[in-house]
């Protein structure tokens, strides 16, 4: 029986699941759900998800909810080098580097992809360039970090790809898609990390379900 994911793809958070599935080469099913129709209210959902949020992941007679909790059984049962299994030491460095990508990137990263492309093309709003502006200058920093963690080793837990580079893809996707993407490029090693990240096979699948829809701006030449 394959796996099954409930939500909409365009969502980072679900595109984080199925990018660790695709990695994994795990066979799936996405299961269609309309975020304007509300299914996930729907009392059939809420009795997967009781907080009515996605991605729902349905393993055989396991139901996970949590995209990040749902990534690391996908790993951890299907590609468990992709945890930094090898070591305690490299699986503490991937679990820390998960944490940085939750509570230190992707609130920056997130509020202005929000702003720049996701609010213009799916609310039909302008941005509030204000809340962009403040996050840029937050970001600035923490890609500084990045930088000087880049240039140690080839990837963030080390010198082999694991779900520490991996959470970074879906949000980054958008985020890439804005003029602030020159953020990312003005750092060697973190523009080559993301470059690599982006052209893999499974990032690239995945990306096919994450239009940046009308109303995003292009990047600035």
């Amino acid at each position: 029986m394959a796996v099954k994911v409930y939500g909409w793809a365009i969502s980072p958070f679900v595109s984080r699941v199925l990018l660790c599935l695709e990695e994994a080469g795990v066979d799936y099913e996405l299961v269609p759900m309309s975020r304007e129709a509300a299914d996930h209210r729907r009392p059939d959902y809420v009795a997967r998800n009781p907080f009515g949020e996605v991605p729902v992941l349905e393993d055989g007679e396991l139901t996970l909810f949590e995209s990040l909790a749902i990534a690391r059984h996908v790993l951890r049962k299907y590609k468990p080098e992709r945890l930094g299994s090898g070591s305690l030491e490299q699986s503490a460095l991937v679990d820390m580097w998960v944490d940085v990508e939750a509570h230190q990137l992707q609130p920056p990263a997130g509020a202005i992809a929000v702003e720049c492309v996701i609010a213009p093309a799916l609310f039909g709003r302008e941005r509030n360039q204000a809340v962009v502006d403040e996050n840029v200058e937050k970001l600035k920093k923490v890609l500084e970090v990045y930088e000087a963690q880049l240039v140690q080793s080839r990837y963030l837990a080390g010198d082999v790809l694991t779900l520490a580079d991996l959470t970074h893809f879906t949000i980054m996707h958008y985020f890439m898609a804005t003029e602030y993407a020159t953020l990312v490029e003005a750092l060697p090693h973190v523009s080559a990390w993301w470059k690599g990240l982006a052209a893999r096979p499974a990032a690239k699948k995945v990306a096919e379900f994450m239009p940046l829809g009308a109303g995003a701006p292009k990047k600035q030449e």
